[in-house]
């Protein structure tokens, strides 16, 4: 059985500390790591701390808040250049914008501008949401052709539809990149299984196709995802109970339960 890539979402701020979390990824085993470069234009700030301490012994890891940063804080090429010198693996870069749930704060045609360099920096792989404009879409593929792969995302603001919609969406994305991401909110069994019943419908498909919830349940089909024939799947350096809560799945975790579930050895 084909294994799916591995791919680890960096945490962190700056670049420095995306730059310590690759390190660690490298050593767990991951096969490549994703870069969000909007996260660089934010800082963490601390939430308030509750008064209730039962609710802080139920809660080890407590939600994180970011404050976003001006435009002009970040230099995006002196960025590129220390992931391109500092990551050992091979490198997604991605830019989300607010809409789909990212803190990039500039405006369209500037984020555009982000992804043109990340993608001129001869990075193996960019993340293109498949809401950009057809004309700046074509040009970012014209640009990355040959060069750099390309993911096509969409990140749903709504619960997952009938697994026939499901199906024709990825369907639908298939010619926007070399592989279609999707991710639904879930928040519960009928919602995550809505996404595990499409994933199956879809093992057999020669479209690169990586899927999951966000929720409680999310993280089935990232279980499964060797027996779902996913091309990659998404996890995190992150460790704690309040992963499973979020659709998340640490990538030792992950490596363990394949083992256990006979999918690699």
């Amino acid at each position: 059985m084909e294994l799916p890539l591995v791919c680890v979402v960096l945490t962190g701020c700056t670049v420095d500390e995306m730059l310590k979390d690759a390190s660690l990824a490298t050593a767990a085993g991951a096969d490549l790591v994703e870069v969000r470069l909007d996260m660089l234009w934010t800082k963490e700030v601390e939430p308030e701390e509750s008064e209730d301490e039962e609710d802080t012994r139920k809660s080890p890891k407590r939600e994180v808040n970011y404050e976003v940063q001006p435009l002009d804080s970040v230099d995006l090429k002196s960025s590129l250049s220390s992931f391109k010198q500092g990551i050992e693996l091979p490198v997604i870069l991605t830019c989300r914008p607010e809409r789909q749930g990212g803190y990039y704060p500039g405006d369209e045609a500037s984020r555009i501008e982000v992804l043109r360099t990340a993608i001129e920096s001869e990075v193996s792989w960019v993340d293109l949401e498949v809401d950009i404009v057809a004309s700046d879409r074509k040009l970012l593929m014209e640009q990355a052709s040959g060069k750099t792969k390309i993911i096509a995302s969409h990140h749903s603001e709504e619960n997952p539809p009938p697994v026939a919609e499901i199906v024709a969406e990825i369907d639908d994305y298939s010619d926007h990149g070399d592989m279609v991401k999707i991710c639904y909110p879930v928040s519960g069994s009928e919602g995550a299984l809505r996404i595990f019943e499409a994933a199956w419908e879809l093992k057999d498909s020669e479209i690169g196709i990586s899927m999951m919830g966000i929720g409680s349940g999310g993280d089935w089909v990232r279980i499964h995802a060797p027996l779902l024939n996913q091309k990659m799947v998404y996890s995190t350096m992150q460790v704690g109970w309040h992963l499973a809560h979020s659709g998340r799945i640490n990538v030792s975790d992950l490596t363990t339960a394949w083992k256990l579930l006979g999918y690699s050895s």
